[in-house]
């Protein structure tokens, strides 16, 4: 660690660093959450039935997929922050074409490319965050999502004013790119020095050199069985799909389903999806004193839970008030979902440095690709509210695979 770091303080490196990776978050959030309440205004201009819609806004998670292999070499090449910070730039460039693209093709074509970009930025950011809390010795993962669901708040919020004066889309996405583009380079220089994986390397070096005081005579510590290994990905897969499932469908029929099934005006329909990101700021703000007191197992189970029930009631008695409260009480549900099953994943051990996190994050994207599509589907079928159970659905998921989470545990702090 710095040299001015002193034992159980944080120096300034690191505190830099964690301030850094906090506005990376930001800007990633708040990049992509200017284009989605105006989702209904693209599909009316496009034309677009449901499933057509549902079908093209999955370009983005699809993008993402497509790239995803390559995030985890491309971050051992040229390192975590620098990748999140490029990503960001083309992610919104990506985003203002599709803003602007005038025909379905070139809309999804922008998309594409929009999530490709973000898929480096996603693994960029959130292994770097990995990095700073390692150093840390504590939970500060779930601050740095907090600040994503800030970012998507005053994203949301940008376009809503947007939509309220009439501005014009292509300008709209063209100021807030080029803004959140800059922050995001700026905040790449004051990311932490070195290579990723070394916080890991020597928080494996200093759980040994403990357990070889505490029993010297003691036999080595066997390594964990591949299939094991494995066995515990998947469920962390599972609960990360799930928690993307709700996020998910929040971002893409949020507001088609309040002005459509409940005829909301167009700004009142973007209230459900910006309570959502206001209540998950609050989940992850409040999180990491959660998950160090009672465990990323109990924390996440509980917001199964809260998923389950708060959008069950809401689709079962459907209104304006209720459906915002229920997406709200989702969005504080699901907080700290997602960071838990990248953090768990990237502890695996028997992978490489961002192997676990790369795979949780990538497969993580077919939950962003085949929501928009399934929901859309079953909503031309039968009805958009129907489609919308996939969300308790998943709270169950997350409350069932959520068991194989880490328990509360001690984190050691690691100096370089």
């Amino acid at each position: 660690m710095s040299h001015e770091t002193t034992p159980g303080r944080p120096g300034r490196t690191e505190r830099r660093a964690r301030a850094a990776v906090a506005v990376l978050f930001l800007t990633n959030g708040a990049l992509f959450a200017n284009l989605l309440p105006r989702y209904p205004e693209i599909k009316a201009a496009l034309d677009l039935s449901n499933t057509v819609y549902g079908m093209a806004v999955i370009a983005f998670p699809a993008g993402a997929i497509v790239s995803g292999f390559a995030t985890g070499a491309a971050v051992r090449r040229f390192g975590s922050a620098r990748i999140a910070a490029f990503g960001t730039v083309l992610t919104s460039a990506g985003v203002l074409c599709a803003g602007a693209a005038p025909a379905l093709g070139l809309f999804v074509a922008a998309l594409f490319a929009a999530g490709a970009s973000d898929a480096f930025t996603d693994v960029g950011q959130n292994a770097h965050g990995l990095r700073v809390q390692r150093r840390y010795g504590r939970s500060i993962f779930n601050s740095f999502h907090a600040l994503w669901s800030v970012g998507s708040v005053v994203g949301g919020a940008m376009s809503a004013g947007a939509i309220a004066l009439e501005i014009p889309l292509d300008l709209h996405l063209a100021i807030s790119g080029a803004l959140f583009s800059a922050v995001a380079l700026v905040a790449m220089r004051y990311c932490l020095p070195g290579r990723d994986g070394d916080e890991r390397a020597a928080a494996e070096r200093a759980v040994e050199q403990r357990r070889a005081v505490a029993d010297p005579s003691g036999p080595p510590v066997p390594p964990v069985p591949r299939g094991r290994t494995l066995f515990l990905l998947a469920a962390f897969v599972i609960v990360g799909i799930s928690g993307t499932v709700v996020e998910e469908a929040t971002n893409s029929w949020a507001a088609v389903y309040l002005s459509g099934s409940l005829d909301a005006t167009g700004a009142v329909a973007a209230t459900a999806f910006i309570a959502f990101m206001a209540a998950e700021f609050l989940g992850r703000a409040t999180g990491d004193r959660f998950v160090d007191r009672f465990g990323q197992r109990a924390v996440a189970r509980a917001g199964g839970a809260l998923v389950a029930v708060a959008m069950a009631l809401a689709l079962a008695f459907p209104s304006v008030p209720s459906t915002v409260a229920g997406f709200a009480v989702a969005g504080f549900g699901v907080a700290t979902v997602i960071p838990a099953a990248m953090h768990a994943a990237d502890e695996l051990p028997g992978l490489r440095p961002g192997t676990g996190l790369m795979a949780v994050t990538w497969l993580m994207r077919f939950g962003f690709l085949l929501t928009p599509p399934f929901v859309g589907l079953v909503s031309d079928a039968s009805d958009l509210r129907v489609g919308l159970l996939v969300m308790p659905v998943a709270g169950v998921a997350i409350l069932v695979a959520g068991v194989l989470l880490q328990g509360r545990r001690t984190t050691p702090r690691i100096d370089l």
